[in-house]
């Protein structure tokens, strides 16, 4: 069996499988969202920085999708690439990934439908050591308990590739998708605040045209924006 490595552990997140569970315990209680009446997220951005950083934002996110265990069998999670550049969207090509928490298959009928498209690709090399998938594993794990995993970093793509990429996933109430994207980087904090708000604004508004100077996961998120307005989605 082919699996993919934790890469980050013990940098980004606790290597400990206790200490990591209890951890993530305590983000998600402290977070406390008020549910979605009824269900739960069809899609979540979340953020992928080193857990003391982004840990606390990513439970909010997270908390919602506690009602969506049992159900959500499948996650389909998009985020772009750090370390190796790639053209349009790599797969693995793993069977499973691993984390201090357990193993996670690789959805293998859902491989199949993705390499179907043109911009679907398999590169191990751009996930060997890529932190924006790997760090929200954890958290999956820890909220919906069992599932299968469509990985994908995200390169050289436009917005509609990968929207096409979603439609071709979507899938029911079993099929989540979580986009990984930090937001602006390397700027002062009330610059920083600046852009973010207008981010957030953008987002909220469905404008899928967003800049990788105002979030490093652009691309997905414009992709899943652009899918949100064709299905009807509500942010």
């Amino acid at each position: 069996m082919n699996v993919r490595l934790p890469a980050v552990a013990g940098m980004f997140y606790p290597r400990e499988p206790a200490i990591l569970a209890r951890e993530i315990a305590d983000y998600l209680d402290q977070a406390d969202e008020d549910r979605l009446s009824p269900g739960f997220p069809k899609i979540v951005i979340v953020p992928h920085a080193g857990y003391i950083y982004s840990g606390a934002v990513a439970a909010h996110a997270y908390d919602l999708l506690r009602p969506a265990r049992g159900i959500v069998k499948r996650v389909v999670l998009m985020g772009p690439c750090h370390r190796i550049a790639v053209r349009g969207l790599a797969l693995p090509g793993s069977d499973a990934f691993d984390t201090p928490l357990g193993r996670i298959p690789v959805d293998a009928e859902g491989v199949k439908l993705a390499q179907s498209l043109p911009q679907v690709c398999v590169m191990a090399a751009t996930h060997a050591q890529e932190h924006a998938l790997e760090v929200q594993l954890p958290f999956l794990q820890q909220v919906l308990g069992n599932f299968s995993l469509l990985p994908f970093v995200v390169g050289s793509a436009s917005a509609s590739q990968v929207c096409e990429v979603m439609e071709k996933l979507w899938g029911g109430e079993e099929t989540l998708f979580v986009i990984s994207s930090d937001l602006s980087h390397y700027h002062t904090h009330e610059q920083a605040g600046v852009m973010d708000k207008g981010t957030a604004r953008a987002i909220l508004d469905l404008h899928s045209g967003l800049g990788h100077e105002q979030a490093c996961g652009a691309t997905p998120i414009s992709g899943a924006l652009l899918m949100a307005r064709q299905r009807d989605l509500k942010p």
